[in-house]
């Protein structure tokens, strides 16, 4: 595991498109893993700007998300789908028909893990991690979850969740999720982790010891991942 430490948010930015462009330029039809949330918005926004200037071509790349939340339409406006429109597929030249999100409907799990298969597996994944070390929706518990599965979601992250949602019990209560299997199958993987209130977290997974209570520790299990932090998110290694 390689950790780089960047001054603020934004510089952890356009270091993580950086890498992104760089795997996509390399590799014609290029599969890459997709998260959401607050903290890749700012990257999205810097793959945005390289693709509109010429830099970055999504023309061949395929596209797989890590979650969605069950129960919501892909058309809803707190959906991953529509959040990955609006975030970034609308914006940059890449097919539609090549971006996946799980289907919160019809929670096909066995079905999207068959997909990501099909297409190769994942050679660049990006993650974010949550203030209890989910990644995904993979949430802290006795064991590690291999496949890609629907996930009972915690009141923290619920609640870490609300400010998506008009209010707290408009949040789903369980999601689809790729697992811990399914992404540490990803021939690369590079997290992003901005603010003070990671700043534990960071300390736990990076330090702590690899248990599925810290669902994030498993990447020191990896052989290739990169990991992005402010200062904020670093204040306390």
């Amino acid at each position: 595991m390689q950790v780089r430490i960047y001054k603020d948010a934004a510089t952890v930015a356009k270091a993580a498109a950086a890498v992104f462009a760089d795997e996509i330029t390399k590799k014609d039809g290029c599969v890459i893993g997709l998260a959401t949330g607050s903290t890749p918005v700012p990257t999205y926004q810097e793959l945005i700007r390289l693709n509109k200037e010429g830099v970055v071509d999504f023309s061949k790349v395929i596209s797989y998300n890590l979650d969605e939340y069950v129960g919501l339409a892909p058309d809803h406006p707190c959906s991953y789908r529509r959040f990955m429109n609006e975030q970034l597929f609308d914006h940059i030249n890449i097919d539609k028909a090549n971006t996946h999100v799980p289907d919160g409907l019809k929670c096909n799990t066995a079905e999207y893990e068959e997909m990501i298969h099909q297409a190769g597996g994942v050679d660049l994944q990006l993650l974010g991690i949550g203030t209890d070390g989910h990644i995904g929706f993979n949430e802290p518990a006795d064991e590690f979850v291999y496949p890609t599965n629907v996930v009972k979601l915690t009141e923290g992250t619920r609640k870490d969740n609300a400010r998506f949602f008009n209010s707290l019990d408009e949040v789903p209560t369980s999601a689809i999720s790729m697992g811990i299997g399914t992404i540490m199958s990803a021939r690369r993987i590079l997290m992003i982790i901005t603010g003070k209130n990671k700043a534990d977290t960071v300390v736990a997974a990076l330090k702590g010891p690899v248990v599925p209570q810290m669902p994030a520790s498993i990447l020191r299990m990896h052989q290739n991942v990169l990991v992005l932090l402010d200062e904020d998110a670093a204040s306390k290694l």
